[in-house]
């Protein structure tokens, strides 16, 4: 017998991976290993009709000239124009004046309404407002008729385009640099995920279609793409959509539970409040439950595909029944959930950090404040994205271990 083909057998005969004698390594496997036809026409069965009704249930809520005129959100009766601070004058503010800052600004249009003008405007004043220096950058609002005497031109905002182009390209390269082909992969899924949601979610939304149905698609068509378009078209895969699919089934199905049991409407803070007057036709309950959806979708893909390539490569490891590789699977699953949940929660918290701040401030109970419809939504958002993260572990790994292929392979021995 050669050297090379001498190896330490298992107790069950077969050969143990990795094992080695007399000093020879022996490899069972490099990348994931390729699954049996019998597993993929079993995926197969699952997903095809999976993507086929997203597909036709995206043709079917496709939107179509979403109504957006009149009365608009954010519509502040002007007209937008952009501007470059040339000068700047405070003034000391009169002791009856409610204003923190006063003075002028001399500012040079360089867009819009007057561009190659200069126009004087009054400093901005209030919580939130811009603080003005010369050679910033600045958003303008034209509307010369809003106050009879008063300045043509306000100040309602900084320009970012160009910090936020810098942002953007620096983390594309950081991608591409460590990612490489696979980075390419994912900003690709990126694209189509900002594509899925600006011309699909969001404009269906407006158009009128039920929300919760909307995101529930929508979030599935993003997941294919994603997936398959970051991972590559495999079964181990095909697995992770399942489990990512039925989790955010079930999320949207508590969701929709939890948020009838506590009487929520959706209407909690000044920007919900300010969309529903200028939207009246819009389910601002079916828009929270939208954006529970979507929001997990992020959280959920990373556990199923961690999930879906750790049963493989426990298939491809050695002998084992689907029991054991289950059991085995889900030790490693709640581990990676016990810190995937701390960082849906810490997300949330902080998004919703002003109302944390608000909560140690405020006089009233602990108990009354988290009651309320402004924080219950955000106890909402995390509760479920956090049984929906949980619930895909179990899922993801029950069927990774089904469709496992679990037959002996001949190892390849080297020197």
């Amino acid at each position: 017998m050669s050297q090379h083909s001498r190896v330490r057998p298992s107790r069950s005969g077969r050969h143990l991976a990795g094992a080695s004698t007399d000093g020879q390594h022996v490899h069972a496997h490099g990348p994931l290993p390729a699954a049996s036809r019998h597993t993929r026409r079993i995926v197969t069965a699952i997903l095809v009709p999976a993507a086929l009704a997203t597909f036709v249930a995206m043709i079917l809520l496709w939107p179509g000239h979403a109504d957006v005129s009149g009365k608009q959100a954010g519509d502040q009766g002007g007209v937008r124009a952009l501007g470059t601070v040339i000068a700047v004058v405070e003034q000391s503010c009169p002791p009856t004046a409610r204003r923190q800052r006063c003075g002028s600004a001399t500012v040079r249009v360089t867009d819009g309404p007057g561009a190659g003008t200069t126009t004087v405007v009054d400093l901005p004043d209030g919580p939130g407002a811009p603080a003005l220096h010369i050679d910033d950058d600045i958003v303008l609002l034209h509307a010369p008729r809003a106050l009879p005497g008063g300045p043509d031109y306000t100040v309602t905002d900084h320009q970012r385009s160009t910090p936020m182009a810098w942002m953007l390209g620096l983390t594309g390269l950081a991608i591409l640099a460590f990612g490489r082909l696979r980075g390419v992969a994912s900003l690709a899924g990126l694209a189509v995920s900002f594509a899925v949601l600006l011309l699909f979610i969001v404009p269906a939304i407006i158009d009128g279609s039920p929300p919760l149905l909307v995101a529930v698609v929508g979030a599935s068509a993003i997941m294919f793409a994603a997936l398959y378009l970051t991972h590559g078209v495999t079964v181990h895969t095909s697995v992770a959509v399942a489990g990512t699919l039925a989790s955010l089934v079930l999320t949207g199905l508590l969701g929709a539970a939890f948020t009838a049991a506590m009487q929520l409407t959706g209407v909690a803070g000044d920007d919900d409040a300010f969309l529903a007057a200028n939207r009246g036709d819009l389910d601002m309950r079916g828009l929270l439950l939208a954006g529970i959806v979507i929001g997990a979708l992020g959280v959920l893909d990373d556990v199923t595909v961690t999930q879906a390539a750790t049963v493989a490569e426990m298939a491809a490891a050695g002998p084992t029944t689907r029991l054991n590789l289950y059991r085995a699977a889900s030790r490693i699953g709640r581990a990676h959930v016990a810190s995937a949940v701390n960082t849906i929660v810490l997300a949330y918290a902080g998004a919703a950090l002003p109302l944390l701040v608000l909560i140690a401030t405020a006089r009233q109970p602990v108990s009354q404040l988290l009651t309320s419809e402004l924080l219950a939504q955000e106890i909402l958002r995390s509760a479920v994205g956090t049984i929906g993260l949980v619930a895909s572990v179990p899922i993801t790994t029950a069927l990774a271990a089904m469709v496992a292929d679990l037959r002996p392979r001949p190892l390849r021995a080297t020197t």
